[in-house]
């Protein structure tokens, strides 16, 4: 019977290593990525065959060994100066979860490690925060950590694949800032906050928050935003006559009524003009409980283009109108 020796052994996934040389390796890799084996061995060993094999380790249990170095799926090298032998396992499948063994062919019995590998599936996450907001605004996205990693690297990534979230990392704890991107570790509070500015609707979609770990899988939670485009409690077109007066009517909540009402132009509601201030043309009249009214007494062309009129000066969602004004010429009598 072959008797098992422990081997020093370093097993990588993705950037990361773990090295053991005690009990069984409790490992875990990502369906389709790929699965580093590095195991030592004594001075004296350097001419031995090496090899990597499953289950029990019988002759039809042995997967590569060194004297064919690429097999399928698997590739061994033996780097006889470092005295390390590494067995990469590619393209991650389920039946590829178990029990392996690192081993060293030698007269007698061989030396072993076992090694067991737990292949997941690379998505996450059972449990997805769900976040809303809208074009133009800004967002945080709490993302939790646990006190024994509050000196860990921190990071978040698009999309909810595991595997390459680190490499693809918007943004991480070592480089704070990044452009639309800012993120801040809350070591007391156990979390930190990505903050994204100005936001797009094409920043829509899926994202991981990452705590690293040195000697497992990274921890993630998932988060999925949706940014809609600015709305309005209304929306609305209107035609006007160049040279006449025009009336425009803005709807506010009642308990803004004693908030200042305003009326601006512009495409974008965070870089618009304001236009009772700066044009004599505008005028606010009568407010009801519920409307007011902004009077221009002579329509020009350059007046058409989109106003935005409202009573918050916050810009909370739904506490405003939308105007789409065209400014039509007089027909002339002929």
């Amino acid at each position: 019977m072959r008797r098992l020796q422990n081997l020093l052994f370093t097993f990588c996934i993705a950037l990361r290593c773990v090295t053991s040389a005690v009990g069984v390796i409790h490992m875990t890799g990502y369906v389709g990525s790929a699965v580093k084996v590095s195991c030592s061995y004594d001075e004296g060993y350097e001419s031995y065959e090496k090899y990597l094999c499953k289950n029990d380790c019988g002759s039809d249990d042995v997967l590569i060994t060194t004297s064919k170095s690429w097999k399928m799926k698997y590739m061994i090298h033996d780097d006889k100066k470092d005295r390390i032998f590494t067995t990469t396992i590619s393209d991650l499948h389920s039946e590829d979860d178990g029990k392996y063994w690192c081993g060293v062919t030698r007269t007698g019995s061989d030396i072993y490690t076992e090694v067991k590998l737990k292949v997941v599936k690379d998505h996450c996450c059972d449990t997805v925060t769900k976040i809303l907001s809208y074009q133009g605004y800004s967002v945080s996205i709490s993302c939790p950590s646990e006190p024994q990693y509050q000196n860990s690297l921190k990071y978040i990534c698009r999309g909810n694949r595991p595997s390459t979230c680190l490499q693809q990392a918007l943004i991480t704890s070592y480089n704070k800032e990044n452009g639309r991107f800012r993120l801040d570790d809350d070591k007391m509070l156990k979390k930190f906050t990505v903050n994204i500015t100005s936001l797009r609707q094409d920043d829509s979609g899926s994202y991981l928050c990452g705590v690293q770990r040195n000697f497992d899988l990274d921890v993630f939670s998932a988060v999925e935003l949706k940014v809609e485009e600015f709305c309005c409690v209304k929306s609305t077109k209107i035609n006007g006559t160049v040279g006449h007066p025009l009336t425009l009517q803005c709807p506010y909540p009642s308990q803004h009524r004693d908030n200042r009402k305003f009326l601006c132009k512009g495409d974008q509601h965070n870089s618009c003009t304001e236009m009772l201030m700066n044009q004599s043309r505008f005028t606010l009249q009568n407010a009801s409980s519920d409307t007011f009214v902004v009077m221009i007494s002579k329509l020009e062309v350059a007046d058409a283009g989109t106003y935005w009129c409202g009573s918050d000066s916050q810009w909370r969602v739904g506490n405003y109108t939308k105007i789409q004004l065209s400014a039509n010429c007089s027909e002339l009598a002929w």
